[in-house]
């Protein structure tokens, strides 16, 4: 298997076992968070960045909407957000698994990395 797979069967996985653990604390999770930490990260990363694309007709947009995509899929900004999201809260909350669900999701299940203003905004592959 190559690194490739690897990686994404490696996201994958946590996709498997960060759901589990939502899943079996159904009860205490705030799913209206949930949703919303789920969705947020494309509303500010990926929508712009797509809406932008298509307005190009598939071609050269801004390098921001590249950053705006990298940030907002990053685990280190996401390990900040969710940190800060429980010190304001004053612990752990159920709710946020859903920040690393989605970033996993999005390495495992659909193959998204980061993107690089060299290449088109959404791959045709």
């Amino acid at each position: 298997m190559d690194a490739t797979r690897w990686i994404r069967a490696a996201h994958a996985g946590a996709v498997v076992v960060l759901t589990t653990l939502v899943l079996t604390h159904w009860l205490d999770v705030a799913w209206p968070r949930f949703v919303l930490a789920f969705v947020a990260i494309d509303v500010v990363g990926y929508v712009p960045g797509i809406l932008a694309f298509r307005r190009a007709r598939g071609g050269p947009i801004a390098p921001i909407y590249y950053h705006l995509y990298n940030v907002t899929h990053s685990y280190l900004v996401a390990v900040a957000v969710v940190g800060l999201w429980a010190f304001a809260r004053g612990g752990f909350e159920w709710a946020m698994l859903a920040v690393p669900i989605h970033l996993s999701g999005d390495r495992g299940i659909l193959g998204n990395v980061f993107k690089s203003p060299a290449a088109p905004f959404v791959s045709r592959a």
